[in-house]
């Protein structure tokens, strides 16, 4: 057992929390109020001082299969050998040991997505874990967590580079609708014993089923509009990653009840589809309350700058408890896990960060952070 004392600081969702105390047993929050009896069976941190957060979520990275410090070798997110590759799976090519992982503790993000790239249609599966462990299989909150699916510039210049399909942005949405009806059509045969096992097929049949959702890169504000097309099409769930020409179009986005990765929006214009990337983006979403997270997408940014994006959303008019959600509480429900992950509740995973003073004073050094109640990483 682990108690807290003289507890200050955000609950994850927007609630300010001020000379509490938080007793931690099992790994999870056990009680959250004013008055706890100290215990001397129990280890006991006075935070008196402190701020505290829950852990930081980053809900869409490449860590560990698009490694730093490796170069080509290290780089296991882009199965381009085919423009649809739905059989392949993030979880077999992470390398737990990525340096990525121990920046993410150091910055206080507890948990991440993991998605293959954007080089194909159809990339993959995608698994979310916590930031520790030394095998990948142990460190899985869930798996799969959606079918990785891309439009836009990337598979076009991937595949149409080499004068094969898509060579437009029309040729990617024909893959991806062709491969749902193909699904559909899969589902039908099963139904009635005349097909025989296909594992490609499988994994979209996940998101036909509304088992897993799709989340599909998408810049432009023509690409976010097909995306939410295909999705009144196939009925099927979905999320938008990057969303960064959303702004230019929020009242469509808000009719269609999706939620949004915002991100990497402190990268450079470095192509076409972030010509118009710009922080009033994330301010814009939440004026029209399209749900939103932010992200790193990792290692475009590096992830020990998550909370930096988060500050610098409120430069640009988020409020703070805006920007904090946007890490924690929405954002785990951006990868559907809001009932045990993203706040300071009974109940919930005891993932936190203790924070040296404010969270948004970009001086600010995370002294600890703790996974599922333990320590994972002290500045001491």
């Amino acid at each position: 057992m682990l108690i807290l004392k003289n507890v200050s600081g955000h609950d994850g969702l927007g609630n300010r929390m001020e000379n509490q105390s938080i007793v931690i047993q099992d790994g999870n929050f056990k009680q959250v109020n004013k008055e706890v009896i100290l215990s001397d069976e129990a280890d006991t941190i006075d935070l008196q001082g402190k701020v505290i957060t829950p852990g930081l979520i980053d809900v869409h990275t490449h860590l560990g299969v698009f490694e730093e410090g490796n170069g080509p070798a290290g780089h296991d997110f882009n199965e381009t050998s085919s423009a649809s590759t739905p059989q392949v799976r993030a979880l077999d090519g992470i390398n737990p040991f990525d340096i990525g992982f121990e920046d993410a503790r150091q910055a206080g993000i507890t948990t991440a997505q993991i998605l293959p790239g954007s080089a194909n249609v159809i990339g993959g599966e995608m698994v979310i874990v916590k930031t520790v462990g030394k095998v990948a299989d142990e460190m899985v909150v869930k798996e799969p967590s959606g079918l990785k699916a891309a439009t836009g510039e990337n598979p076009k210049r991937f595949h149409g580079g080499q004068g094969k399909l898509p060579t437009t942005r029309m040729g990617v949405a024909g893959i991806l609708r062709d491969k749902l009806y193909e699904a559909k059509s899969y589902v039908k045969k099963q139904e009635n014993g005349d097909t025989d096992f296909n594992l490609e097929l499988e994994n979209i049949v996940k998101v036909i089923r509304k088992e897993i959702p799709l989340r599909v890169h998408a810049h432009r504000a023509e690409d976010i509009a097909t995306v939410l097309r295909i999705k009144r099409e196939f009925d099927i769930e979905l999320t938008i990653e990057h969303g960064t020409e959303g702004h230019l179009m929020p009242e469509f986005i808000a009719e269609h009840e999706v939620s949004v990765a915002v991100g990497p929006t402190l990268s450079a214009r470095s192509k076409v589809e972030l010509k118009n990337k710009g922080w009033e983006t994330l301010s814009v979403y939440a004026k029209h309350q399209i749900p939103f997270a932010i992200t790193t997408d990792h290692p475009v940014v590096p992830i020990e700058h998550l909370m930096t994006s988060a500050i610098m959303g409120v430069k640009h008019g988020l409020t703070e408890d805006q920007a904090l959600q946007a890490l924690t509480s929405k954002a785990a429900a951006h990868i559907g896990l809001e009932d045990r992950l993203g706040s300071i509740e009974i109940g919930k995973d005891a993932d936190f960060v203790i924070w040296d003073q404010d969270p948004f004073d970009l001086r600010s050094n995370v002294e600890a952070t703790y996974i599922n109640g333990k320590m994972v990483y002290s500045n001491k």
